[in-house]
């Protein structure tokens, strides 16, 4: 497939200003003012202290005594430029590489950009999924969209929703679906029809509605995957660590990468289905041992590496060149714990199909780990067996062909990692 990996910038609604706000308290701190203690309802974080200095630096006082007006459209994009650096910061450093970054903001009508959003809308109205309406109050829940009074609706129950939808809130700005609607209308016309979004579980309830809009929008052409993920709950040797966003007081992904390496937390993060809660212990996945996937499925690998180090110390004149190694009697390989991997050797092609077909990349790493598991068990079986040892002094054949099934394990433990991003190293100490 090819993929185009984009990444939504929520940098329209409410919350952006409240963003400035704070960031604009940081900018007066940078000059020397006494801010005392962060008023309620504003970010706490020091993550904006760079973002005051920064606008100290470039303005000097002068934004100090403008109108709130005239300075938060200037902080709001200073603040947005500065929190997207740290995150494209971050991304890097996990290897994770995004084509495209996309502003919310774009679909407004806004900083010279067309308004997509009243185009999506009125798009819809020519094709009566829009009407003027009254909804009724949600049942056992609040709904943030929902106002008693008549609104423009999108007849999201003629493609399978519960209710109808509101795109205009009261003061005629649009609501967050609205936006959302023109970004996957955006997405669709640029040549994407299958499209998967990447969403917090809290927003499970929004999934529905979402499906629907991309099937009027697209006129049925186009399909929506919804990946819901689940928090990560961080620990240290079993305790949790507490966060909080809102106070500030958080660990951030970068912090973790640097504490327990990039392939630590990209194994860890797709070993486990996406809906699933993730329990990250710093302590464990730095651990060497079984009760940890990562070093597991790598310590495997750099197994199969010592052993053709240890072949081409026992057979100094052996070809051990993958064109020669297939040449080797395979025949020799009778045991059933070799003929259990070559059978999973042989599903790896169909298992890798299944997992890009389903959008499920946690296959991957459930199948490297067991594969890991099942080499792991056949070195130590070889410990009891002496006929079972992969490099044997006394018989060149069978070496030969055990040579050329390591290959093939170290080939597919090469790989797979190479699919989720992590490395595959030749030795471990």
């Amino acid at each position: 497939h090819d993929v185009t990996r984009e990444y939504y910038i929520n940098d329209a609604g409410a919350q952006v200003d409240v963003l400035a706000r704070s960031a604009f308290l940081r900018y007066r701190e940078a000059l020397g003012e006494d801010i005392g203690a962060i008023p309620e309802g504003l970010y706490p974080g020091d993550y904006l202290v760079s973002v005051g200095k920064a606008l100290a630096e470039q303005y000097g006082p002068a934004l100090r005594d403008k109108a709130e007006w005239d300075w938060l459209p200037l902080v709001r994009q200073a603040a947005i430029d500065g929190m997207m650096a740290m995150i494209r910061d971050d991304l890097a450093a996990l290897g994770v590489v995004h084509e495209l970054f996309f502003s919310e903001r774009s679909l407004q009508g806004r900083d010279g950009n067309s308004n997509a959003v009243h185009q999506t809308i009125e798009d819809l109205r020519a094709r009566d999924l829009i009407y003027e309406g009254r909804l009724p109050p949600p049942k056992g829940q609040k709904d943030e969209d929902w106002e008693d009074r008549e609104q423009t609706l999108f007849r999201a129950t003629k493609f399978g929703d519960d209710v109808d939808r509101p795109l205009l809130k009261s003061d005629g700005s649009y609501t967050y679906f609205a936006n959302d609607i023109a970004y996957h209308r955006s997405k669709f016309t640029r040549g994407f029809a299958e499209m998967i979004d990447v969403w917090g579980a809290d927003h499970g309830g929004y999934v529905k509605r979402m499906q629907a809009a991309v099937k009027a929008v697209t006129n049925g052409e186009g399909a929506l995957d919804v990946k819901l993920c689940q928090l990560v709950r961080l620990l240290r040797n079993g305790e949790q660590v507490r966060m909080s966003k809102r106070s500030g007081d958080f660990v951030t992904l970068r912090e973790v990468i640097d504490e327990v390496g990039r392939d630590a937390v990209r194994f860890m993060m797709i070993f486990r289905k996406n809906d699933a809660t993730l329990d990250f212990d710093l302590a464990k996945v730095v651990e060497q041992s079984k009760d940890n996937p990562v070093f597991y499925v790598q310590y495997a690998h750099a197994r199969c590496a010592s052993i053709f180090r240890q072949a081409a110390e026992a057979f100094p004149d052996l070809d051990l060149t993958p064109q020669a190694l297939a040449e080797a009697d395979l025949g020799l390989l009778t045991d059933e714990s070799e003929i259990g991997i070559v059978k999973m050797i042989a599903a790896y092609p169909r298992m890798i199909d299944a997992a890009a077909s389903s959008h499920e990349p946690h296959r991957v790493a459930f199948f490297v780990h067991d594969l890991a598991s099942a080499f792991h068990s056949l070195w130590n079986k070889g410990k009891d067996s002496p006929q079972l040892r992969f490099v044997n002094q006394t018989d060149r054949k069978s070496t030969s062909a055990r040579l050329a099934f390591v290959h093939a394990v170290r080939s597919v433990l090469a790989s797979v990692p190479a699919v989720v991003g992590v490395t595959a190293p030749e030795e471990m100490r």
